[in-house]
């Protein structure tokens, strides 16, 4: 390839990451820092939140001990959907409940109360609208830019893609014209701090912004993403029968046939001693029933219908259970880093501080590039 091609590329990529940089700055800067904020939201809560994790000790009481208590705190509220025990020592239960009013939109999940019980002594802890607290608020940031969810999550899959360009093409900027790549790690390649502070963060944080920047496309796209990798799409909690409202829509009931506990003792014909870790309360569709999922490799699930009092394992459970989506689980991990490990999870928050800093740095190369050549160009016309 000729010097003159070579250049003529090197200007057209340099080009297309200038833009990208310097056109998406206002969107991507915050998209990143949520992004961050958000490896570590549990350590946030805990610490934002302390006495909702006031725990006195195990979850040894019955499942209806911890239902009464959020059915108390949530009053007139909110109708209880979910429970979820505790995955380790320490941790509350939690138990979730759908606001009262009307129906969501198409698209549109609907507003839930949340509240945390003491699996020790049954007691409440709290009862909050988590969405509408600072977790909640990075975390609809970082989904959809807090716009609807529908047209968010596309405007944040392109923006994926606009980093994935931007991270290819900014490697291909620092890699050295001449000489070994190893060149390209020196900090004093300009008299500038920030060109250098530009390259030397941009080298470091590439490519795992670009991974990350994939793994996010995967998230807001599902559907092409299943398609493309040929996985099925997992089934939306509660289930639901042919031709029933089930999944996120459909409300739950107000009133059950059957008990928790009688839900939770029927279920352990299907998984003898394994222990429950969720229980989703039946809703209102063709046949109503709880879902109990249950810990361990691979979880399981299974149906209990709160007319006749029958299990069964949920669907995909036949079949040799297990998770119908391991891709989305490993993508989903790489993103946020959930049980990945510290050395992962810093390496994610670091990237999404990068974009902040080599937005600001690469616009303030640019107007300085500017204004060079406006100096250089004054004298000639001159």
């Amino acid at each position: 390839m000729t010097q003159s091609l070579l250049g003529r590329l090197r200007r057209f990529w340099l080009n297309v990451h200038l833009w990208l940089g310097a056109g998406l700055f206002v969107v991507l800067v915050p998209l990143g820092l949520s992004g961050s904020a958000l490896v570590w939201d549990t350590g946030l809560d805990h610490l934002l939140h302390p006495g909702r994790f006031a725990v006195t000790g195990p979850a040894t009481l019955p499942a209806s001990a911890y239902l009464d208590a959020a059915r108390q705190g949530f009053g007139e509220r909110a109708t209880v959907a979910q429970l979820r025990l505790p995955e380790k020592p320490g941790d509350p239960v939690i138990v979730t409940g759908r606001m009262a009013g009307p129906p969501p939109a198409p698209g549109q999940r609907p507003r839930t109360l949340t509240a945390w019980v003491d699996p020790g002594k049954a007691t409440l802890l709290g009862v909050a609208e988590t969405r509408a607290e600072f977790i909640g608020t990075m975390h609809a940031l970082h989904g959809n830019l807090l716009l609807s969810p529908a047209l968010g999550r596309k405007v944040v899959g392109w923006l994926g893609w606009a980093m994935f360009v931007s991270s290819c093409t900014g490697l291909w900027l620092w890699w050295p014209r001449s000489g070994s790549p190893l060149k390209g790690l020196r900090w004093r390649r300009s008299p500038s701090f920030l060109n250098n502070l530009h390259h030397l963060t941009g080298w470091l944080i590439c490519i795992p912004l670009a991974l990350l920047s994939l793994t996010g496309v995967y998230i807001a796209f599902p559907k092409t993403s299943h398609a493309l990798f040929g996985v099925a799409a997992p089934q939306a909690p509660g289930g639901g029968g042919a031709g029933g409202r089930g999944g996120a829509q459909a409300a739950p009931l107000a009133k059950t046939s059957l008990s928790i506990d009688q839900a939770l003792k029927t279920a352990q014909v299907w998984a003898p001693g394994a222990k429950p870790s969720m229980i989703v309360l039946p809703t209102r569709e063709n046949e109503p029933a709880w879902r109990i999922q249950y810990a361990g490799k691979p979880p399981k699930s299974v149906r209990v219908y709160d007319a006749s009092g029958e299990a069964e394992p949920s669907r995909g459970q036949q079949q040799g259970g297990g998770q119908q989506d391991p891709v989305s689980k490993t993508m989903r991990g790489l993103h946020d880093g959930g049980g990945a490990g510290i050395v992962w999870q810093t390496i994610i928050f670091i990237a999404g501080v990068a974009p902040t800093i080599l937005g600001a740095s690469g616009i303030v190369m640019w107007l300085r590039r500017r204004e060079r050549r406006r100096h250089l160009a004054r004298p000639a016309a001159e």
